[in-house]
């Protein structure tokens, strides 16, 4: 049974105070809601993960992740974070494969895959994104592109390690734009990753994973993507950092 999912990226936003403020006003609101959302995920700059960590409670089924990780576990990289030290604070999951990774600091679909691998070996659930551009769309390429994505960053693991993979699909022609992804347009991408899944890994992975819809969810049409049959939940970016907003969000399934 996959699990309905909630991630709330908060990108290079908020203050160390201002972060836990935001954490508090959504646990108090997870424990005055009724929800079938089987996890929510903050995933908050390195600087807050170890205080959000700790205030997560597994009673309100909240959990931590960090924005990225490096390819290797320690070693002479000014400025990086490996995933050896993620968990060493608490967080469980970490993103790899953001759309603004790709764009602003050219993670290519190799580099990737060794961050998925030294994620795992940390016992790390990896939350993957993957999408495609407005070019890339209109050409009618999006379907092979996301594929691609997928197959080259994560067809080399096991069965039994593709069980810690969460795949968040991003248009990133949908973010921040003016266009609007519809519901129709998500649920195709949604049920095309699927069917990628099961094609490399069998009908178990494929209906065992769950997929997230990562183009500017929000409020107001969460209950809409969350009703489609292939759609497990949300990447959320700017309503996450608005405690009501992504509280509602959360209620959308």
């Amino acid at each position: 049974m996959r699990k309905k999912i909630v991630a709330g990226n908060w990108k290079m936003n908020k203050t160390f105070a201002e972060g836990i403020t935001l954490t508090n006003e959504i646990i108090d609101g997870l424990k005055n809601s009724q929800h079938q959302c089987d996890q929510v995920i903050l995933c908050t700059p390195f600087l807050h993960l170890q205080k959000v960590s700790e205030l997560c409670n597994e009673e309100y089924v909240l959990h931590t992740a960090a924005q990225n990780c490096h390819t290797e576990n320690s070693g002479a990289y000014t400025g990086e974070i490996s995933a050896f030290m993620i968990q060493s604070v608490g967080a469980t999951h970490v993103l790899v494969g953001h759309s603004e990774r790709r764009m602003y600091n050219a993670e290519n679909n190799s580099m990737l895959a060794k961050k998925v691998d030294i994620a795992l070996a940390n016992q790390l659930t990896v939350v993957f994104c993957c999408g495609e551009s407005l070019e890339i769309r209109n050409a009618g390429n999006h379907i092979a592109f996301v594929n691609e994505q997928i197959e080259s960053s994560l067809f080399h693991l096991s069965k039994e390690a593709f069980k810690n993979i969460v795949i968040a699909y991003e248009p990133i022609w949908a973010i921040g734009t003016g266009l609007t992804a519809s519901k129709e347009q998500a649920q195709e991408m949604h049920f095309q990753i699927r069917a990628k899944l099961n094609s490399g890994y069998g009908e178990e992975i494929a209906n065992e994973t769950s997929i997230l819809y990562g183009g500017s969810c929000n409020a107001q049409n969460a209950k809409e993507l969350f009703s489609q049959p292939d759609v497990d939940g949300g990447l959320i970016g700017g309503a996450s950092l608005k405690a009501a907003d992504f509280l509602t969000i959360i209620q959308s399934f």
